[in-house]
């Protein structure tokens, strides 16, 4: 019994600090948007379509923000009507988020690899979306469920990115080259 709960408070304090990390990066993204943070580069190179660039800002920070939510069974269980709302407009925010960023992977900065690592990220991130979303009018739950985990996965490279870029910083490793490795 006290593995039990031991691993029950593992998993709270997991899931707390998931949504943390997830709102962190919401409001990051955020502060990019408004010119709060930010290279001045990727600044330019947003500026360049910015309508696709809002769309990929807002409406991945939104997922950001609002994604972690949903793996609360609390909320699943005792406010079913609430987790699919929110789930409705998570699935518009990542088909927002996910067109922007196509249009954006091209011009990645990193090279190459930059480039074509995001514009997959965000292939597979608009996907896993459309296959949880088929899952879910199939009443398939479980396939629903697994789609969507893999689904904010994706949403949560963001966060990952970030984790990286950090540490690769940390080592005193070029920005350039820690941007291509991570992408």
């Amino acid at each position: 019994m006290k593995n039990a709960s031991m691993t029950q408070r593992l998993q709270v304090m997991l899931f707390v600090a998931l949504v943390i990390a997830s709102i962190a990066v919401a409001f990051y993204a955020f502060g990019f948007q408004l010119r709060i943070v930010g290279d001045p580069g990727f600044h330019a190179r947003f500026d360049e379509v910015a309508l696709f660039s809002t769309m990929h800002v807002v409406g991945g920070g939104l997922c950001l923000g609002l994604g972690g939510f949903q793996f609360s069974k609390r909320l699943r269980t005792k406010h079913l009507d609430l987790h699919r709302n929110m789930g409705r407009v998570y699935l518009i925010l990542v088909l927002i988020g996910g067109c922007g960023s196509l249009v954006l992977a091209p011009r990645a900065g990193g090279g190459l690899v930059a480039k074509l690592g995001f514009g997959m990220l965000a292939a597979v991130w608009l996907f896993s979306a459309l296959q949880a979303y088929l899952a879910v009018l199939r009443k398939d739950i479980a396939s629903h469920r697994a789609w969507m985990m893999r689904n904010f996965s994706l949403t949560f490279a963001a966060v990952t990115l970030r984790i990286y870029l950090g540490m690769f910083a940390a080592l005193d490793v070029a920005f350039d080259d820690a941007y291509q490795s991570v992408a």
